[in-house]
């Protein structure tokens, strides 16, 4: 974060300072929610959560070097108390992004958020210092927390938005005024808490509603593909971006295949030329999300060959998202498991298809949450997906959301010889540790609260010990 005193932030905030003996006592480390993450300098934001109160962390994380506490109450150690501490730090985020002289791009989309603001800071980082969104810190506490970590030598901010609502978008744009905003997709996540895929639209599109008019700079980049996307351009007076494989995007991809590996390769049109690609990440899906970074970089003065070179050679930065691992004995992991949705499902099982040619597929998949009234026929699709995609064996791990996946398998014709449904994670692990051979590929996704990882986790230190079938 930019260096402020304590007085300053007090004053950005509307916060009193207690138990402060020098109010001019700057702030000089990042603005941190988590006790171990303090360093000196920091500021400590002191929230209440469900477990832990971190009201209660004070005279630790002073003593640890914070040079005070952003807090609801006096807590005995130099703190800003305010009323509310979530809206004090995007009061601060607001105010110092306002001090920075940035460009703030800002991202939103039903799939594929984390992937492509991934992309784009790694192509945006090869110009010039690029802070971005770590993870999927994408909400009103995470967001912010990104914001402030940037300095004066920053020259690009990189933010994911996520929504659950109508109006979230629009406050987390009213913390970090964006000049460029893209729109990936508009799909089927957390379908169950907006009712349908129109308001899904409506609350994406407060992207692009937020950006300042062409004349000041304002860029919106929306997917061509994607029709509910695309009509957000009559939602802004900012400058329109299209991308994707339509004719008519301004960014596009032509020549679209999948290496032997299952990495995408393409020619990457711009209005500035034309260069090829070949990714390191996995699957098809990931073309869209690189002409959507393309894009931006694109707006932002980077030539098609250097934005060619730079997706050729970026890779994943978030965990559980398309991880590739070969295990010793030639049995390859592929790790989704942070999240699933329809649309990234589909993905990551024709993923597994192209990778698994000529070679025996599992897709050991789980619940998709917060699909409403959709759960039973989005679960459904996605089993007889597998089938119809040749997947060698697909085991549906879990309660009830599970038993449709396998229900949709079996009713695609794989009659139960292609198809498994096992109680929870340990089950899958020990069907797996007993049937894997070298050479299979398998990969594991399923919605966060499922918790696969641990599936993925234990076939590869199953590997590592030497322990598989060899039949």
């Amino acid at each position: 974060m930019i260096a402020l005193s304590l007085a300053e932030i007090a004053a950005v905030v509307g916060g009193q300072t207690h138990d402060i003996p020098d109010p001019s006592v700057q702030v000089t480390g990042p603005v941190v929610r988590d006790s171990r993450e303090v360093v000196p300098g920091s500021l400590f934001a002191a929230f209440v959560g469900e477990r832990v109160d971190g009201h209660d962390y004070a005279r630790q994380v002073v003593e640890a070097g914070a040079a005070a506490v952003l807090a609801a109450r006096p807590v005995g150690v130099p703190a800003i108390v305010v009323d509310d501490v979530q809206a004090a730090l995007g009061a601060l985020a607001r105010h110092v992004v306002g001090r920075l002289g940035t460009t703030l791009v800002a991202l939103t989309g039903s799939a594929g958020k984390t992937s492509t603001k991934d992309l784009i800071a790694q192509v945006l980082g090869r110009k010039a210092p690029t802070v971005f969104t770590p993870g999927s810190l994408n909400n009103e506490i995470g967001l912010p927390l990104t914001a402030l970590s940037a300095t004066e030598e920053t020259r690009f901010l990189v933010l994911e938005m996520g929504a659950r609502g109508i109006g979230h978008i629009r406050y987390l744009t009213g913390l970090t005024p964006p000049r460029i905003g893209l729109v990936l997709n508009v799909g089927s996540a957390h379908i169950g808490e907006f009712g349908g895929r129109e308001q899904i639209a409506q609350a994406k599109g407060e992207l692009v509603e937020a950006l300042p008019p062409a004349s000041e700079g304002g860029a919106a980049i929306l997917n061509a593909d994607d029709p509910l996307v695309k009509a957000m351009a009559s939602r802004t007076q900012a400058k329109v971006i299209l991308f994707g494989e339509s004719a008519e995007a301004d960014v596009r991809a032509e020549n679209v295949r999948l290496t032997d590996s299952g990495q995408p390769a393409f020619r990457l049109h711009t209005p500035s030329g034309a260069s090829d690609v070949t990714m390191r990440l996995y699957g098809e899906h990931h073309v869209s999300n690189a002409l959507a970074a393309a894009a931006v970089a694109h707006e932002l003065g980077m030539s098609a060959e250097e934005i060619a070179l730079a997706l050729s050679e970026a890779g994943s930065l978030s965990r559980w998202r398309m991880e590739v691992t070969e295990r010793p004995d030639g049995v390859t992991i592929v790790n989704d498991a942070y999240n699933a949705n329809p649309e990234s499902m589909r993905a990551a099982l024709r993923a597994l298809a192209a990778m698994g040619k000529g070679r025996r597929t599992w897709a050991v998949l789980g619940k998709m949450a917060e699909l409403g009234d959709e759960a039973l026929a989005e679960h459904d699709a996605v089993g007889r997906l597998a089938v119809r995609l040749n997947v060698s064996k697909l085991v549906a791990v879990g309660g009830i959301e599970a038993s449709w996946l396998q229900l949709g398998a079996y009713n695609e014709g794989s009659w139960g010889e292609e198809s498994v449904h096992v109680s929870d994670a340990q089950a899958a692990v020990d069907l797996l540790r007993s049937e894997l051979r070298p050479g299979d590929v398998v990969l594991v996704k399923a919605s966060r609260s499922v918790g696969l990882e641990s599936v993925a986790q234990a076939l590869l230190e199953t590997g590592a010990e030497g322990e598989v079938a060899a039949r």
